[in-house]
């Protein structure tokens, strides 16, 4: 693969907790915006014009798969192949626990074989519930951070209402991090979008 300036795993929660209709939802609002232009000028903003995406779904310990392998997006139809990845990923692992710092810990490793010599390497992690099987998140997030990488989050509150306080003590972490707040899966694509930009600009964004 060509450079990149940016590597980004998306690792989304399928545990017992998120429905088929929900992970449709993501699946479906994550391929939208790899869809929306404002997304591809974001991701072809850096100096070498492209980023590295892959989607991770996680579940319960030892329930990970890797849906989508490392793609490059540096023009419309790239980033048109992987949305159309991501809407089309069956959800493979078996519903289970909630085992994010597990979760967590597989993103980092597809994170470590990521190709193109990125300079910025970024774990983007959205989930509807906190840890409650596995590793611990924390420590796999310190890690991370150990490591120069980024983890942030995206917290979908209508099972957990109090959940961005688990996302901002125990997950996210490094340089630029962040975690946001989502009101439902309803609300998935917009939050999704708005959390796309963010992370792909990184330091260059200007609000």
């Amino acid at each position: 693969m060509e450079n990149v300036d940016i590597a980004l795993c998306l690792a989304m929660d399928v545990s017992a907790s998120v429905d088929y209709a929900e992970f449709g939802l993501m699946a479906g609002g994550t391929a939208a915006a790899f869809r929306d232009p404002e997304i591809l000028a974001a991701a072809t903003a850096g100096p070498r014009g492209a980023a590295a995406v892959a989607l991770l779904l996680w579940s319960g310990p030892g329930a990970q798969d890797l849906a989508v392998g490392w793609t490059r997006i540096a023009d419309a139809a790239s980033a048109a192949a992987l949305a159309d990845a991501i809407e089309n990923t069956p959800r493979l692992p078996a519903a289970g626990a909630t085992a994010l710092g597990e979760g967590m810990a597989a993103g980092l490793a597809v994170l470590a074989r990521a190709p193109g010599d990125p300079n910025r390497l970024v774990l983007d992690v959205s989930g509807d519930g906190r840890h409650n099987a596995g590793r611990a998140p924390g420590p796999v997030r310190d890690l991370a951070v150990a490591a120069g990488l980024t983890v942030n989050g995206l917290a979908l509150l209508n099972e957990e209402p109090d959940l961005l306080e688990h996302y901002l003590a125990e997950v996210v972490g490094g340089p630029g991090s962040f975690a946001m707040p989502c009101a439902d899966y309803v609300d998935f694509g917009d939050a999704i979008l708005r959390k796309l930009r963010r992370e792909l600009l990184g330091n260059m964004l200007v609000v």
